[in-house]
Formats: C-alpha cells, structure tokens, sequence
C-alpha cells in the first residue's frame, strides 16, 4: 500500500512538472526588473543580473524591464512573462522563491523557497537564488509558439477604438432624432415657433459641435516600431516613430515631433518661418 501511495506520489510530481513545462514554453521572453522589492538598490548583489543570467543559462530569451524591446514583443506584451523574487521571513536562513506571472498579472508558475545559510549578505542572496532556480532548471524549458496562450492585444485596442467611434455616432443620431422632433413641435405649435427654431439651431450647433470633437480625435493603433494615429473615418493623419524618451516620438515623412506636455499632447513642426506647435487629441 505505501509503495503504491509512493508511486501516485511521484507521478503527480511528475505530471506538474510536465504541465508547468507545456504552460512556459508557451512564453518567449521573461522580463526581469531592475530592482526587487525587498532591497533598497536597483541590482542590489547583482541579484537581478543573476537572475537574468540565470534564465538566459537555462533557455531563457531574457530581458531587463525597460529596455528596448524585440518588436513581435512590442506588439504582443502576452510573448513575455513577468519574473519577480520574493524574499520569505527566516530567522537563520535567507529565502528566496521565483514567480512568473502572465500579460494578466496572473502567476503562472512558482519555485521551490531557495535557501542559505550564510550569513553574509550578498553569498546569501546569491546562494538563495541559485537554490530556486533549480525548478526552472529542471523544467529543460524551450520555446513553442502557442497562439491560445499568448494571443495578441491588438484585436481588444480595435475593439475599444471601434465602440470609442460607434459611441459618437450615437449621440449624433439621438441629436439628429431630437432635431426631427424639434422640427415637427414647430409646425403643431406656431406660437412657439421662434424658441423651437432657436432650439433647432442649437441641436445643430450641438451635433457640429460633436461631429468636429468625433473628427479632432486621434486613435493610436500600434505598428512597428511605433503607432498610426487615424481619425474616426477612419483615416491614417499620421505615422509616429518610438524614441528612447518615453512620450517622445518622430513624425514619419515631416520634420516634426510629437510629445507630451504635462497631459496634452504637441505636435511641433520645423518650418522656415520657425517653430509651430499645434495641440492633438490622441488617444492611445
């Protein structure tokens, strides 16, 4: 009987360990952070460089949060995982554990607590570290594209873009409506006639008013490298190139940039008459 307990014991061991496998192969990358919440210092005992070299060692394509990023990544945040390390409470011991979490925040897969007994800091952080990463070691990971698993954003921002637009819409129908109704209130009653032209005029100030903001908004829909920014027609207005300052991009095909200004966005032009800076509605 214990043998028998034994042996279900380890297959099912066995078939998380599988599982596991099969679920972070589905993943290209994994992104490391620059400093972990349990210390004071980005890369504090270069435990976050470890790490990396760590994941790197055993198949691993990974990649420092926030730096240039691979553009089929750029694309679709669902090829990444997010790793982090978490330091448990011991009296004599140091703990480390290693987690990964999804493009959903949703953890995917934990280590094994990593453990030393050293009493100097860096050994022991190092030591810790090591100890987790023989789970990922074992899972002997390597990439398979799994398109359930990591499929793409791209749809979902359309999505969004689309009922932006159909939401506008809308309203200038329920103003062309009201209109209609104004239109007809004037013939049944001609005493009021004057106020409900008056209002008339002012339903249609309200839909031009609304058809000029549905127009002067910019929807950021993203391309290589960068965005295409397409008013409600839809219609391609620009095509903006990424910098390596956050905010800041190339206008492709013109000299001008566009950025961020505390919470409106800029496009300034180069001409020969001098600088020209213009205000957009850009929705990203």
């Amino acid at each position: 009987m214990k043998t028998k307990f034994l042996s279900l014991l380890v297959m099912c061991l066995v078939a998380g360990s599988l599982f596991a496998q099969t679920n972070l192969n589905a993943y290209k990358y994994v992104i490391v952070p620059n400093k972990y919440d349990f210390l004071k210092e980005k890369d504090q005992y270069q435990l976050n460089s470890l790490t990396q070299f760590l994941f790197e060692k055993y198949g691993f394509t990974a990649l420092k949060e926030g730096e240039a990023y691979p553009d089929d990544l750029v694309k679709n945040r669902c090829l990444a995982l997010k790793s982090d390390a978490m330091k448990d409470p011991g009296l004599f011991k140091t703990k480390l554990t290693i987690e990964l979490k999804d493009c959903n925040d949703a953890v995917v897969y934990t280590t094994k607590v990593g453990e030393s007994r050293e009493k100097d800091f860096y050994r022991a952080y190092t030591e810790a570290l090591r100890d987790a990463f023989t789970d990922i070691e074992a899972l002997n990971y390597k990439y398979e594209p799994n398109l359930a698993a990591t499929a793409t954003t791209t749809v979902v921002a359309a999505t969004n873009t689309n009922q932006e637009i159909q939401e506008l819409k809308n309203e200038i129908q329920a103003l062309k409506e009201k209109e209609a109704q104004q239109a007809a209130n004037v013939a049944v009653v001609p005493v009021v006639a004057a106020e409900k032209v008056e209002t008339a005029k002012e339903g249609k100030t309200m839909e031009a008013e609304v058809k000029e903001v549905m127009n002067s908004v910019l929807y950021a829909q993203e391309i290589e490298n960068g965005y295409q920014l397409v008013d409600a027609t839809p219609k391609v207005v620009y095509k903006i190139t990424k910098t390596a300052q956050p905010n800041l991009y190339m206008v492709n095909g013109e000299n001008a940039i566009i950025y961020k200004k505390g919470d409106t966005w800029v496009i300034e032009y180069n001409t020969s008459e001098g600088t020209k800076q213009k205000e957009l509605n850009i929705k990203f």
